[in-house]
């Protein structure tokens, strides 16, 4: 049993702090650019903290002209108004320098974390993806970055520009009049405390929306991906009933989030009306008294509102914050998972014969639980053997091990007296071709895939592979020929033809041992008789693997070893296992129904 693909939605909290410090070191590379940004950020913020004191200046000039009956001479304001217009265009200016530097960042950090991830998934072992739905996989790379790149230039920008917003706005405000401004603070303590309960509630319903997000994307990629078999089954329902528990399931984490984070903003504007309140009045009698000018008043109102900005702009990065730090464990832990180990030996065989040993091999995708048991058997070079036995009794698992797609729990498996142990995996795999039962085709032209086999082949060695597959017939009747393009969804080229092609990308890399896993279960008959004579070709002076179902395809075999359980029942030729009338016998009989 390999394992489940979806995991729990509830798994351990996530280390906050360690994660953000992991994340913070992508940011590492482009220190000077940040640091270009936040002196931008610094002057354009003193210009925001000085224009409502100007205006208020303006507003004062004005009141005490027509107090004094004066005509209101706007050249007297000439100097105030050009400064002001300064003030806000090199703001504007810097906000737009800021925002294309910040842009740069995230695309080189976005490029950056997906270019890792790739590499990181060719690097993981076999078992990650079997506990791991390909859905969730996508999400990380694609929702998941996009998560952390998006929000993470308004995190430095926002934050930095948001203390010191708060700082000279703070410093204005005293300037102004020391009553109103503790006034306006008394109200802060209580937005904080808000804040801060708001955001630890909030966390872990962020959490739970990035997981079922990669559930759902998995759900979705694999039912879509299958929709003519849910289709035929009449699997609409059950597809609708299980798609809508995974949604039902996001649209609550989805709705938690955002209700606490959307509660701190109304919140915090609540609590600022009500010192609105108290602030117009107090600076309506401290006017009077003559204590403070009357442009302070509304200049003072602007430093208020523009004192809650920042505030509630940090309350509302705090929830960003943890948005990303959600996505950030995800993507990190994924780059985090452990590798396939590398080989210290780089052994190599000079003159590959095919001769093959699986010494005591024990196996299990879990601890403790073995579905290999005990296997020994040793394949001659050039010998056709056929794996035998009921579903789940440990066929492609064999060949797997042979690829080392899974380390052994123990025993050996040598090839030519090499343990496989002893060679790079790349060089192993060199040697060996499969044709799986499972085609793999992907977006490109049919040359293109044919040449996965072998991608520095000419023209002359893929149209020869697909001659000897007996693909070049199909080839030459479809538009562009070798150069057609196959869609993304693979739905221009019939389940056989793909077949041939896959069969043809084996033909083209010429391997020393051949592994084929029912490699014409999805060949019409006429098609199989031809493939099977190419094969033969193909399998001369060749070890060869053969997995199949059908016994009919497999009674040339040289050896055929017969599998229940794990373990090997019987070793033999088809005659010989006939006559012995054991496991094989009966499981012949079970297709073809013999009779004694």
């Amino acid at each position: 049993m390999k394992g489940t693909k979806n995991k729990s939605i509830t798994d351990k909290p996530k280390d906050f702090k360690n994660n953000l410090k992991k994340l913070l070191q992508y940011l590492k590379p482009y220190y000077i650019r940040i640091i270009i940004i936040l002196i931008m950020s610094l002057i354009s913020t003193i210009f925001t903290v000085l224009s409502p004191k100007i205006l208020g200046d303006i507003i004062t000039n004005i009141y005490n002209n027509i107090q004094n009956h004066k005509t209101i001479d706007l050249i007297n304001f000439k100097d105030l108004i050009i400064i002001l217009i300064i003030i806000y265009l090199l703001s504007s200016l810097f906000r737009f320098i800021m925002g294309f530097l910040m842009s740069k960042i995230t695309a080189n950090i976005t490029y950056r974390l997906r270019s890792q991830i790739s590499e990181k998934l060719n690097k993981l072992p076999l078992k990650y993806f079997d506990n791991n739905s390909s859905g969730d996989i996508l999400s990380k790379i694609t929702n998941d970055v996009d998560t952390i790149t998006s929000n993470i230039d308004t995190i430095i920008t926002e934050i930095f520009s948001s203390f010191i917003t708060i700082v000279g706005i703070f410093i204005m405000m005293i300037k102004i009049s020391g009553w109103m401004t503790l006034t306006a603070v008394a109200t802060l303590p209580i937005s904080v405390i808000l804040i801060f309960l708001i955001a630890s509630k909030s966390q872990k319903h962020f959490d739970n929306q990035q997981k079922n997000i990669g559930k759902l994307t998995g759900y979705i990629t694999e039912t879509y991906s299958a929709h003519n078999i849910v289709k035929v089954y009449n699997g609409e329902e059950k597809s609708i009933e299980t798609f809508n528990n995974i949604n039902n399931q996001l649209k609550d984490s989805s709705f938690k989030s955002e209700f606490y984070s959307g509660l701190m903003m109304p919140i915090i504007k609540v609590i600022g009306n009500f010192g609105y309140v108290i602030i117009v009045l107090l600076g309506g009698f401290l006017a009077v008294k003559g204590r403070i000018n009357i442009g302070d008043i509304p200049a003072f109102i602007q430093y208020v509102r523009k004192f809650n900005h920042p505030i509630l702009s940090i309350a509302s990065t705090t929830s960003l914050i943890q948005a990303i730090v959600a996505s950030a464990e995800r993507v990190l832990n994924l780059l985090e998972e452990p590798e396939e180990e590398p080989n210290k030996l780089n052994k190599k065989i000079d003159h590959v014969k095919g001769k093959i040993e699986f010494k005591k091999i024990n196996f299990g995708y879990q601890k403790d639980i073995n579905v290999i048991k005990d296997f020994n058997v040793v394949i001659k070079p050039g010998t056709k053997v056929a794996i035998v036995g009921p579903t789940g009794a440990g066929k492609t698992t064999i060949v797997n091990l042979l690829m080392r797609f899974y380390e052994l729990n123990s025993g050996k498996i040598l090839i030519d007296g090499v343990d496989i142990k002893e060679m790079e995996k790349s060089y192993l795999r060199s040697l060996i071709g499969m044709v799986l039962q499972d085609t793999w085709i992907f977006n490109g032209t049919i040359k293109e895939n044919i040449a996965y086999g072998k991608l520095d082949a000419c023209d002359n060695d893929i149209i020869d592979a697909a001659k000897l597959s007996y693909a070049d017939h199909f080839i030459n009747t479809l538009p562009n020929g070798y150069n057609m393009i196959i869609d993304q969804e693979v739905s221009n080229i019939s389940a056989g033809e793909k077949q041939l092609l896959t069969i043809a990308r084996t033909f083209l890399s010429n391997p020393k041992i051949l592994i084929l896993d029912e490699a014409t279960s999805s060949i019409d008959t006429r098609s199989e008789i031809l493939i099977t004579k190419a094969f033969e070709k193909l399998m001369k002076n060749k070890t060869t693997f053969v997995i199949a179902h059908r016994l009919s395809t497999i009674k040339n075999a040289d050896m055929i070893i017969v599998m229940d359980q794990g373990k090997i029942v019987e070793i033999g030729k088809h005659e010989e296992l006939l006559a012995k009338r054991k496991f094989y016998y009966n499981l012949y009989n079970s297709q073809f129904d013999l009779t004694n």
